[in-house]
């Protein structure tokens, strides 16, 4: 019997959540995984509802509505394609199929045009918001074939998180694989914001000699203010939290080792590839990295010169000064972001709704941030404001933070701390605000062992000069 709404493959985490979520809001689920552990949670969790979970694609395929929509959540790579080699045998014409994954953005404008070929309507969707963002309402990105955009929209959009002017944080990117960019550079956005927090925990830990506890409490101040973000929010809980057994704080429990999944240095990768500088999501990937190294950096801190012991700074004066790095530091970032979502118009065709995007990402993902107020105000004075950074308001906060910023740079250099995000949005402010810089001398460089030439700031065209005669 044809009655299902939508059809769910993959029941982890994330696939049962959006499909509690889709059932709140009045849409029947079919739900389907390889993994029959996972299969039977499903069924036992949605006891009651109308979602139905089948032992196999064919049987799921068979339950859905005509034409069918299938959200596909499973993880990026190999999977998608295996899920879609055997959808392809099972759908029809006009049929729409969602990957709501952190595919990579090209592989979705490949898949995209695989589907098309077989008359099928293909979609790659960003989904952000975690586990209580799945089921309670997450910030979603689609993009591919806008024809399937009618079909899906009103499942899309019930489900997802509502900004404060009330507007669902669903909205449609673009073409090809605009929906997974978008996610993506959220990702590489993420990445920097976090590592930001932590390079500002450490000041205070390691350089004032704050406990995690007076941090927390400190953090849980700043997140009233204009720093108000969950990632701000989560800090600050996590902070405050203790080790039941130990009655330590839980943080200085933790192993000094960060994973990654790979979204950032995707990020990172396409800002290199469409020419847009973004140094601080870049550091954050290095920090990951460089974090892993565990072992390496046991055995270096035994043989490698620490800098010269400092006075302990002023907490009282600090703080301040902390707080305000952490907030250009933001700033900065989030100009990264954007200046790079700006390049796929002229670089692969797909001009992105910058401004909607910063007020789709005010709830519901892991970014939102009162931040994104500012930014879609000022995409809203001028869309094709080249970077957020010359916009007159941000311009005002950046030229008032940024000796903040400074301080807190040389701080952590004299005392031998890491603050590698701090450090280049520093040096990103600077470039960015810099007449002139030091590439004229590159230039000759290049010419000089290459023979690439250089233009002249007295007369136009392109010049060689034989440097070694």
């Amino acid at each position: 019997m044809q009655d299902q709404d939508i059809g769910l493959v993959g029941l982890g985490v994330m696939g049962e959540n959006l499909a509690l979520n889709f059932e709140r809001h009045g849409f029947s689920v079919g739900g389907f995984d390889s993994a029959e552990l996972k299969r039977l949670a499903f069924n036992q969790r949605t006891q009651g509802l109308r979602a139905q979970v089948t032992s196999s694609l064919p049987a799921l395929v068979a339950k859905l509505k005509r034409p069918r929509r299938l959200l596909i959540m499973v993880p990026a790579g190999q999977a998608v394609d295996a899920v879609l080699d055997a959808l392809l045998d099972l759908l029809e014409p006009g049929d729409v199929v969602m990957d709501g994954g952190n595919s990579h953005y090209l592989d979705t404008a490949r898949r995209l045009h695989r589907l098309q070929a077989a008359g099928l309507r293909y979609i790659g969707t960003g989904v952000s918001g975690g586990e209580q963002g799945a089921l309670l309402g997450p910030a979603l990105m689609p993009g591919g074939d806008e024809r399937a955009w009618p079909q899906v929209r009103p499942l899309l959009q019930a489900i997802a998180a509502r900004s404060p002017d009330g507007q669902p944080c669903c909205q449609w990117m673009g073409p090809q694989g605009a929906g997974h960019f978008v996610k993506m550079v959220h990702n590489g956005i993420e990445y920097a914001d976090m590592q930001a927090i932590c390079e500002a925990y450490w000041l205070m830990h390691q350089g004032l000699g704050m406990p995690a506890q007076a941090i927390g409490e400190e953090f849980a101040r700043w997140n009233e203010g204009e720093l108000s973000s969950y990632l701000l929010g989560i800090s600050a809980d996590i902070l405050q939290r203790q080790d039941t057994d130990s009655g330590q704080a839980l943080v200085d429990l933790i192993l000094d080792t960060a994973e990654q999944k790979g979204t950032g240095k995707w990020a990172s990768q396409a800002a290199l590839d469409l020419g847009a500088a973004a140094p601080t999501m870049n550091q954050a990937v290095y920090a990951r990295i460089l974090s892993a190294m565990k072992a390496e950096r046991v055995q270096a801190s035994s043989s490698l010169a620490a800098a010269r012991p400092q006075a302990r700074p002023d907490t009282r004066a600090s703080l301040p000064l902390i707080r305000g790095a952490l907030m250009a530091t933001k700033i900065s970032a989030y100009a990264q972001g954007f200046a790079l979502m700006q390049r796929t118009e002229q670089e692969l065709g797909w001009p992105l709704p910058v401004a909607t995007i910063a007020r789709l990402w005010q709830a519901g993902c892991i970014i939102r941030a009162r931040l994104l107020e500012d930014i879609a105000q000022a995409l809203d004075r001028r869309v094709d404001l080249p970077n957020l950074l010359v916009d007159a308001d941000l311009a005002r906060r950046m030229s008032s933070l940024q000796q903040d910023l400074r301080e807190v740079v040389a701080l952590g250099a004299l005392r031998g701390l890491p603050l590698p995000a701090f450090m280049s949005a520093l040096s990103y402010y600077d470039a960015y605000r810099s007449e002139r810089l030091p590439a004229n001398l590159l230039q000759a460089q290049r010419d000089y062992f290459g023979a690439h030439g250089y233009q002249r700031v007295d007369q136009p065209g392109k010049f060689h000069t034989q440097w070694s005669v």
